[in-house]
């Protein structure tokens, strides 16, 4: 994609964002003071997903195998604890870093390169980890709620994170960005994508269908893991939204209108 392309695709996801942020809500949620301007992106990046990324995923899982698709997804998560098990050094987390980084050699070597999470298997359960989350232990606010065009739901702290993310990555050898084949890496970057948004299929699918408001169903959920993440609490990679089932088996809590509970400042 050139420059020119990507400009036009920047504009019109401003403007887009700005016309429908222009009606503020009468009651902001304080940890979101920009839902006008964050539900503008919110509804130009669903609408993008359900022109472009959403068909593509589910061609994807259609035409390609449950274990191909398993091995291409594991991959991609095995060269991403690397760069996990670096900000877990970075927090001061030994004992996270030193599972980490037993989980990449394990599943490199018994895993095929990675094809195989023999670690997951063995009871050597994933620990994602980011720069956003490094910035939060090492004393940084998570700010505002911001919703950043294509990359979603983020914070100013995280959305500061991501570029810590990209250089950690490219100049540390760490993932797709420091392969210098450009042919190449754009591929893999155009497959990542498309991995990780067919392994959000089912989450979606379970917002479309319970969520009575899906912008802040995912609000609430992003905060809440992101908070786990920083105060150093379980949280399983595959987990993208809460679990609001209530103690009887009824409806999702979300769903009803239920007020989700706040994570603690950071």
């Amino acid at each position: 994609m050139n420059k020119n392309a990507l400009s036009r695709i920047a504009t019109i996801a401003a403007a887009g964002a700005l016309m429908a942020g222009c009606a503020a809500p009468q009651n902001p949620d304080p940890r979101d003071p920009w839902e006008g301007f964050n539900r503008g992106v919110y509804k130009f990046n669903d609408t993008v997903d359900r022109a472009v990324f959403k068909p593509v995923a589910q061609a994807y899982t259609f035409v390609t195998p449950q274990p191909v698709r398993s091995c291409v997804h594991n991959i991609f998560s095995n060269v991403g604890d690397l760069w996990s098990g670096a900000n877990s050094f970075l927090q001061g987390r030994g004992h996270d870093f030193v599972n980490t980084l037993g989980r990449f050699l394990f599943n490199t070597t018994m895993g095929v390169g990675g094809c195989f999470d023999v670690a997951s298997a063995n009871g050597a359960r994933k620990i994602p980890n980011d720069f956003g989350t490094t910035l939060g232990v090492w004393g940084f606010g998570q700010g505002p709620y911001l919703v950043l065009p294509f990359f979603g739901s983020s914070t100013v702290r995280d959305g500061t994170g991501l570029i810590g993310d990209f250089y950690g990555t490219t100049y540390g050898y760490m993932g797709v960005d420091s392969i210098d084949n450009v042919p190449l890496r754009n591929s893999l970057w155009g497959l990542r994508i498309v991995d990780t948004r067919a392994s959000l299929l089912s989450a979606t699918d379970t917002i479309d269908r319970v969520a009575l408001d899906p912008y802040s169903f995912i609000r609430d959920a992003y905060l809440q893991r992101r908070n786990a993440m920083v105060l150093g609490q379980r949280v399983n990679d595959e987990d993208t939204l809460p679990n609001y089932e209530d103690d009887d088996g009824d409806a999702p809590a979300a769903a009803k209108g239920a007020p989700v509970p706040a994570p603690a400042t950071k």
